[in-house]
């Protein structure tokens, strides 16, 4: 089951919805000043899907995040509350696993429940200014995924997650693209079997809604966008991932952006339906 979390949708989605970011680093500082800006996120994403299993698996995610940046650096922390409803065979982030001492059997279509603070993230990322006119804006990060979903009711492997990505921007005229490319290592879980280290590759563009009628009828500044993600299987019972999101992205005022979007995924490990939105204030 795939849902928005450092190394995947949210991250992404914050990166759309700060495509500026990299003009405003590029630019140079007055002398002695430090570029300096704060961003804070609310987030609401669902999904439901079967997974392979006899049952269907519900995932309401609800995370908060704050991130400063401070010149070209940019730290960022994501404390999320879950609630999983389904066969217990559905790990988020994951997909379908096998555990080593739980007793239900997993094809029957018994359901369970289980809600609770998810795994909390922290990474630091450094943006490096483009190597020659016309070079795509750089990004290197570096997460940790901090265990503190409890892995007793199926929200999270109880293990540390390490990841170290790469995510590059371009601007094309009125378009701008931006891809990402990860690799993902997993400590291993007594309770949660064979789990494993995996690669992820993201590829998105976005472009700025226009027109006289939109001008007309709607307020502030538009976009919208689509967005591709492949990720490795995460253990020997989950399958590789592809799936396609578009995304429409509102921004009424200078400091406020809103985003909704959906998911469709293209293998038995992405969900059948899956919507989410976002919130963020800039400062």
């Amino acid at each position: 089951m795939r849902i928005p979390f450092v190394t995947n949708w949210f991250t992404l989605l914050a990166a759309v919805l700060t495509l500026q970011a990299p003009l405003l680093h590029a630019q140079p500082p007055e002398e002695h000043s430090r570029f300096i800006s704060q961003n804070i996120a609310l987030g609401a994403y669902y999904s439901r899907g079967d997974y392979d299993q006899a049952a269907d698996t519900s995932i309401y995610y609800y995370p908060v995040s704050y991130d400063l940046s401070v010149d070209s650096w940019r730290f960022k922390i994501t404390v999320p509350h879950l609630k999983v409803s389904g066969s217990g065979s559905v790990l988020v982030n994951i997909g379908g696993i096998g555990r080593g001492d739980f007793e239900t059997d997993f094809r029957t279509d018994e359901r369970f429940t289980a809600k609770g603070i998810g795994d909390i993230t922290v990474s630091a990322s450094y943006q490096f200014a483009p190597l020659f006119k016309g070079a795509p804006f750089m990004d290197i990060t570096a997460e940790v995924k901090i265990p503190t979903a409890d892995e007793n009711k199926n929200l999270g492997t109880g293990k540390t997650d390490y990841a170290l990505q790469l995510d590059l921007y371009q601007v094309f005229e009125q378009s701008t693209v931006f891809s990402t490319l990860g690799y993902r290592k997993r400590e291993q879980s007594l309770l949660f079997e064979d789990l494993q280290d995996s690669l992820f590759v993201s590829l998105g563009i976005t472009r700025p809604l226009a027109g006289d009628w939109l001008k007309k009828h709607l307020s502030g500044q538009w976009s919208y966008g689509l967005l591709y993600d492949y990720r490795e299987p995460a253990s020997l019972y989950s399958k590789e991932t592809h799936e396609l999101m578009p995304f429409i992205s509102w921004t009424p005022a200078h400091n406020w952006t809103v985003m909704t979007y959906a998911v469709k995924g293209f293998t038995r490990d992405s969900a059948d339906k899956a919507v989410g939105t976002q919130l963020s204030y800039r400062w």
